[in-house]
């Protein structure tokens, strides 16, 4: 079966492997536009790397076993603070290189240009569009059934390549058949002219995950969720006839946390505290979403302030 940690550790392996071709063939082309790419590939495939020790993170913590108890100890609220964390970072460092690339295509432009072997250049884009291809249509396919954030972004990140490379191969090839036209004059413009519109292209792209991991770093309450968690909370107010209920709901990158208090009516008949198990167990059934990656708090009480967080004196 594949494997969340097995699918990236094959996309940081072809990751480097492109990065280092990239850089390679850039040098010796003298294309700064594939020099580019291969290191916006590198720091793509160094933030995989975290991504993957990220996964292993939260998979060990919760797996069983005596790995799951070491890290307990340590970390008694899980890892998944992790995973956004790494989410914005690669975002952000994927804008900063591309804003970087900008400026120095623009710099180029200005000062004439570049002259390039489009032979080598082309080699690399038609070689590169093809593995990036490959490795994003394995990514989506592995995907299907994992479902993870990681693994959509790095597949997104392998469609970006390609997309990107390709339009690299169609200005290479343009460069290459203007040479001894009355066009040619154009050729040392044409690197750093596509790296400006490559760039242009990639930086807005990384916005939505970097602004998706603050709103999960910040715990932005995720509307649909916490509609959700109400409507159940609602129904089982109905029909316990209990006073009312909070519902705290946030996202942290794959986990999901949802705490719920319940007012209890002073004065009530006592209960079993089997019979609250089995309330929470119907809550816990209606809310869905019984899987590792989620935490579910639910607390009955008589005291509002309990359910409100409303500091409390301490009494010495």
């Amino acid at each position: 079966m594949t494997t969340e940690q097995g699918v990236l550790r094959f996309s940081i392996i072809m990751t480097f492997v492109l990065a280092g071709f990239g850089i390679l063939f850039g040098l010796l082309s003298g294309s700064f536009s594939i020099v580019f790419d291969g290191l916006y590939a590198l720091t793509d495939a160094s933030m995989t790397v975290l991504s993957l020790l990220v996964t292993n993170l939260i998979a060990a913590s919760t797996a069983g076993g005596p790995t799951k108890s070491k890290l307990v100890a340590n970390f008694t609220m899980g890892f998944w603070h992790l995973e956004p964390m790494v989410l914005g970072l690669n975002g952000t460092l994927l804008i900063g290189a591309s804003i970087y690339a900008l400026i120095n295509a623009i710099g180029s432009l200005m000062s004439g240009g570049r002259v390039l072997n489009f032979d080598l250049a082309i080699v690399y884009a038609v070689v590169t569009v093809a593995l990036s291809i490959g490795m994003a249509l394995y990514g989506m396919k592995a995907n299907k059934a994992i479902r993870s954030d990681f693994l959509a972004m790095d597949a997104k990140a392998w469609v970006m390549s390609a997309a990107l490379t390709a339009a690299l191969l169609v200005a290479f090839i343009f460069g290459y058949f203007i040479q001894g036209t009355r066009l040619q004059w154009m050729s040392p413009y044409v690197d750093p002219a596509i790296l400006a519109v490559v760039c242009l292209v990639v930086i807005p792209i990384p916005f939505g995950t970097v602004r998706r991991a603050l709103a999960d770093i910040l715990l932005v309450t995720p509307a649909e969720l916490k509609q959700h968690v109400d409507e159940v909370a609602e129904v089982i107010v109905a029909r316990y006839g209990f006073l009312s209920y909070r519902s705290y709901v946030a996202r942290v990158g794959r986990g999901r946390q949802i705490e719920l208090y319940f007012i209890v009516p002073t004065g009530w008949p006592a209960k079993r505290l089997e019979e609250w198990d089995r309330i929470r167990d119907e809550i816990s059934e209606a809310i869905g979403g019984d899987t590792a990656d989620r935490w579910l708090t639910i607390v009955f009480t008589t005291d509002e302030e309990w359910a409100d967080g409303t500091p409390r004196e301490v009494i010495e």
